[in-house]
């Protein structure tokens, strides 16, 4: 059988589906190309990440279709139960990618703490001529330690960054309308650890009280931070948002970030990918990366590997 990567696939996932007799393409196909190319190369399974869409005109019109594979999370690109009812199996890989994501949560937070996505930008430029003046600028940081992490969505990814935020000293509260509580445990070099237990609370009283608020959520159909979640939040509250573009209104969040109400974002995800607001991307208050949360070599061994086995499973 055939499986089209068509979002790329990890070497040691290649090699454990040619190992369980599957052919692997992994030829980048435009998307309104996905459905011919299945069906003149007889392709039982499709295998995105976010790139690729797989929805109701694919899946009617590709009956050889036997799996959906999406490397990562959030599912949203996939009509799920669509291809649920017409026989196929969708497959994701829920815990691969979840140490990942929480280190790139740390990265940008670290960097809007101590302003290093806009050092980075104007050291090359005037480091040599004006030293003395960009050091005064950017002397007024602030450490994570001791402060209140807001954690909205509390499922894997969050309980990953949670554990992160707790060995850093921080205070971490969570928000999450399907998971009323979780024990979180954080373990160490030495095999030791310690576990203690997030109970949620409800939106309004995590973004009155956090310092810093990061979400953890699949897409939604409106925002979670608007204009009016930002009135709430503390002055100088830090924003980071690596789970998907759309759950933050871009708008009020620059105007925020303008008025000094919020005091930095970190944005991996955005309202219009691939084409973020130039707003947003020329803005000196916002860390940036382009939707690589999972992009690290290990989190990508887990996704192909367990994707393959998965198939493997389903298939064989």
């Amino acid at each position: 059988m055939k499986v089209l990567a068509n979002d790329g696939i990890s070497k040691s996932g290649i090699l454990a589906l040619e190992k369980g007799g599957f052919e692997v393409i992994t030829t980048k196909v435009a998307q309104e190309q996905v459905a011919n190319f299945v069906n003149e190369n007889n392709v039982s399974v499709v295998l995105v990440r976010s790139a690729t869409k797989v929805r109701k005109d694919i899946i009617d019109a590709c009956p050889g279709l036997k799996i959906i594979g999406r490397g990562g999370v959030g599912m949203d690109n996939i009509d799920v139960d669509y291809a649920k009812s017409k026989g196929i199996h969708v497959i994701n890989t829920p815990a691969s990618s979840s140490e990942s994501v929480a280190e790139l949560v740390f990265a940008h937070l670290f960097s809007g703490v101590r302003f290093l996505h806009d050092s980075n930008r104007n050291m090359p430029l005037e480091g040599d001529t004006n030293f003395d003046g960009l050091k005064k600028a950017y002397a007024n940081g602030i450490e994570l330690r001791g402060k209140t992490l807001g954690i909205v969505g509390i499922g894997r990814i969050g309980q990953a960054t949670a554990k992160m935020a707790l060995g850093l000293g921080m205070k971490v509260i969570a928000a999450d309308s399907f998971i009323p509580q979780v024990d979180v445990k954080v373990e160490f070099f030495d095999g030791q650890s310690i576990t203690t237990t997030i109970v949620s609370q409800s939106l309004e009283s995590l973004f009155k009280e956090a310092d810093f608020i990061t979400l953890h959520v699949p897409a939604q159909d409106g925002y979670i931070i608007s204009e009016k979640e930002l009135a709430i939040m503390k002055d100088g509250v830090g924003i980071v948002n690596c789970a998907r573009g759309g759950v933050i209104d871009e708008v009020a969040l620059v105007k925020a970030l303008d008025s000094g109400k919020v005091l930095f974002a970190g944005l991996d995800v955005f309202e219009n990918e691939p084409t973020p607001e130039m707003a947003i991307l020329m803005n000196h208050k916002i860390s940036l990366t382009p939707h690589i949360g999972a992009a690290t070599g290990e989190a990508q061994d887990r996704i192909g590997t367990e994707l393959a086995s998965q198939i493997i499973s389903l298939l064989s």
